[in-house]
């Protein structure tokens, strides 16, 4: 038997965030919450930099759970290793599990991510142009002109969600790792060609290669370049790493400047470009591990350089301090660009969210997908997915 509610279901289980409490037991505040939640991140992002292979799980968790901020995938990964249990496929909340006709099992803890608190506001111009919010319905000041309502936000709050595998009820269809088609290199070569256009950005198959690099991002000519002598694997592998640079490291991106250049691509840059392929092309099944190698190897190396380098040239007030905060800022700015090329280049899955439609078996369910219950009589047991 399920709690009846999410609020039941919040405090009915024990608390997944570091420091929050368990039923019969003082319950934590909201600040409280957050704080915990946020120290919690803030050690496994210390850990990532201590050992660089955390980086790739940071990653890998990422291309399944790309509808997320990286903050959140990476305490949602934190918390269902502390349970000892598989990696998070698919999360929502209490509600919305029994709107798709599933229930949290009984006895589950809660597993917490961050979420903002917002507000609607109105907008307003005043007569010396400056701009204001006041409160929906308030009365403009004199002479102000209305510039529309806008959803601000206010706070941030821990909420409750949970993995699939700790619920059940009606048969739901989920991504089995391996078990997808086959990758179409030319398809998603195309599905990538349109993210860089919708960027305003050409790209141009080429022998004569600037430096006889295997790619390269010209942002004063708006083009993207790749070796016409790459197979087609690999020039699409490329071109998800140019994307990297297209969408973070713009002569005006002032933190992507300080992290490396877009001419040299240097340090952080680099590690940033190549993440956003990995967890691009995982998200659609490629596993880019060893040829990325390198690059996430040396991904420790340029957090400690970043952070020496504000330290040197006195970049603290626009980088990062900290090296755990330097970490935070390349897993955010990896997971948004991923996610605004994902969007467009829509690989198999969820994205870690569960909508109307994917959820439904009834609707047109692709192959890659299996039943995470199996019909009555079949020998399978439960089957839980991987990107």
């Amino acid at each position: 038997m399920a709690p009846e509610s999410e609020d039941v279901a919040s405090s009915a289980v024990a608390d997944a965030a570091p420091g929050a409490g368990v039923a019969g037991k003082p319950r934590v505040t909201p600040e409280e919450r957050i704080a915990a939640l946020t120290d919690g991140l803030h050690q496994i992002l210390e850990e990532a930099v201590e050992s660089p292979s955390h980086w790739q799980v940071l990653l890998d968790a990422s291309a399944t759970l790309w509808r997320y901020s990286g903050g959140n995938v990476a305490l949602l990964t934190m918390q269902m290793a502390q349970r000892g249990t598989e990696e998070p496929t698919l999360v929502a909340g209490y509600k919305e599990w029994e709107r798709h006709g599933r229930t949290v099992l009984r006895g589950e803890h809660a597993l917490w991510v961050i979420a903002p608190r917002t507000s609607r506001v109105q907008q307003v111009t005043l007569p010396d142009g400056t701009r204001q919010r006041i409160p929906v319905g308030g009365q403009l000041p004199p002479g102000a002109a209305d510039d529309g309502k806008k959803t601000v936000i206010t706070g941030w709050r821990g909420q409750a969600v949970f993995d699939v595998s700790q619920t059940e009820g009606a048969p739901l269809l989920v991504p089995r790792s391996g078990d997808g088609p086959e990758v179409n290199a030319a398809e998603l070569w195309r599905s990538l060609e349109a993210v860089a256009v919708s960027h305003g950005f050409d790209v141009d198959v080429t022998e004569a290669q600037y430096g006889l690099t295997s790619g390269f991002t010209d942002f004063s000519q708006r083009r993207v370049q790749v070796g016409a002598w790459l197979s087609p694997e690999e020039r699409t592998a490329v071109l998800a790493h140019e994307l990297g640079h297209v969408l973070l490291h713009g002569p005006d991106d002032d933190v992507g400047r300080l992290y490396g250049s877009s001419a040299d691509h240097r340090g952080l840059a680099e590690v940033e470009a190549e993440s956003v392929a990995y967890t691009v092309l995982r998200a659609h099944g490629i596993d880019r591990g060893p040829q990325s190698a390198t690059y996430l190897a040396g991904w420790a190396d340029a957090v400690i350089e970043a952070e020496n380098d504000a330290l040197a040239h006195g970049a603290g007030s626009k980088l990062p301090g900290s090296r755990a905060d330097i970490a935070k800022s390349v897993l955010g700015r990896v997971t948004a660009a991923s996610k605004g090329i994902l969007e467009i280049t829509n690989p198999p899955g969820f994205g870690g969210k569960i909508s109307a439609v994917d959820a439904n078996p009834r609707i047109n369910p692709p192959a890659s997908y299996v039943g995470l219950e199996q019909p009555s009589g079949s020998v399978d047991g439960p089957v839980m997915a991987g990107p």
